[in-house]
């Protein structure tokens, strides 16, 4: 074997080892509850990618403010912030950034700031979160924003607000792509359902490791297998809706449409992948769809408890024709809701079997 041979196969074996990292930022305009949805995760947990308790799952680092107790901003086992640095660097290969809350607009202002993460090592002042995000997204792997805040802007970023919030999408531009040509991949939720964040970061990782195809995604960036339907079609309640039975107050079982669910339009996932363990999720415990999934919430589905517009008609065309298909399914029901005449005890058969005795 020559030198040259037993160098590569040597440099092979220390890339093998390297582990991905997961830069996770949360520095953004959030209130963290997608961070703390996470934890809840089932399917997978986030406990099974960070052992690499999963087939085929490559060697993970972790770099998530909620989990890294041993590690201060400055002091501590580590220096967790060191970790960013190094990646700002060129020396943290490979990585993925999840960025967590929207991204407010630092140029609408004469000074300050409107939010940061740590300190510029060359100038020990403060390092805003679009800073970091101009500095680490052209390194990263792939881009992850995760929650409504990050993807859309969310509640920071609705009308009247002086931040000038955004999403990640918005920052970045629709159509930037990573150095692997990999887009911005969104997952939205106010919070965000945990299993759909849990999901997409293990697609992302058997994507790094060359184990699954490019990740599909919509044209509102949202990975297709999560938000391809809408609430309505996955709720227990839409029967309802087709029989045109309406709740007109909370604590009933039909559909919540004339109460401000705005399910029929909203592409989420929750009513049939529950919320923790298969249970929960908005209308399936009795709460109204407001919308937090999409990118125009919160504007757009205000005021939230309120007859969505256009719910009307589609309700009173459902209420016309539904109270003929109960009548008609009322006939056939009570067909089939009793047992044949021919059960019955006696010496004689009535099934209408011909015996050969």
């Amino acid at each position: 074997m020559t030198a040259a041979t037993s160098k590569s196969r040597a440099d092979a074996s220390t890339a093998e080892d390297e582990p991905i990292h997961i830069l996770w930022i949360n520095a953004g305009l959030s209130c963290d509850g997608d961070s703390v949805a996470l934890t809840a995760a089932t399917q997978p947990s986030i406990e099974e990618i960070v052992l690499g308790a999963l087939p085929g799952l490559p060697k993970i680092a972790v770099h998530w403010p909620l989990i890294d107790y041993e590690c201060g901003p400055d002091k501590g086992a580590d220096t967790f912030i060191e970790w960013y640095y190094k990646a700002d660097r060129g020396e943290l290969e490979p990585f993925v950034l999840v960025i967590e809350g929207s991204i407010p607009n630092e140029a609408i202002k004469t000074e300050g700031y409107w939010c940061g993460f740590g300190n510029n090592p060359d100038t020990g002042q403060p390092m805003t979160t679009s800073e970091w995000l101009d500095r680490l997204a052209p390194k990263a792997l792939a881009v992850l924003a995760v929650g409504t805040c990050a993807t859309y802007g969310g509640i920071h970023a609705m009308a009247g607000n002086p931040t000038g919030a955004m999403g990640v999408p918005d920052y970045l531009g629709w159509g930037w792509k990573s150095k692997a040509g990999i887009p911005i991949v969104c997952v939205p939720g106010c919070p965000i359902q945990p299993d759909n964040l849990s999901e997409t970061i293990l697609y992302l990782l058997y994507l790094a490791a060359g184990q699954a195809p490019m990740i599909p995604l919509d044209d509102q960036l949202r990975p297709t297998w999560l938000f391809g339907a809408t609430v309505h079609e996955g709720c227990d309640r839409a029967g309802y809706y087709e029989q045109g039975q309406f709740a007109t107050e909370y604590g009933t079982p039909q559909c919540l449409v004339k109460i401000g669910c705005w399910g029929p339009v909203v592409k989420c996932n929750v009513p049939k992948r529950g919320w923790i363990n298969g249970i929960g999720g908005c209308p399936n415990v009795g709460g109204i769809c407001i919308g937090c999934t999409m990118p125009g919430f919160p504007d757009r589905f205000m005021p939230f408890m309120d007859e969505p517009p256009g719910s009307r008609v589609s309700a009173a065309a459902s209420s016309t024709y539904g109270a003929i298909i109960r009548r008609l399914r009322n006939i056939t029901l009570r067909k089939t809701d009793k047992e044949p005449r021919w059960r019955s005890k006696g010496r004689e058969l009535h099934t209408g079997y011909q015996a050969s005795w």
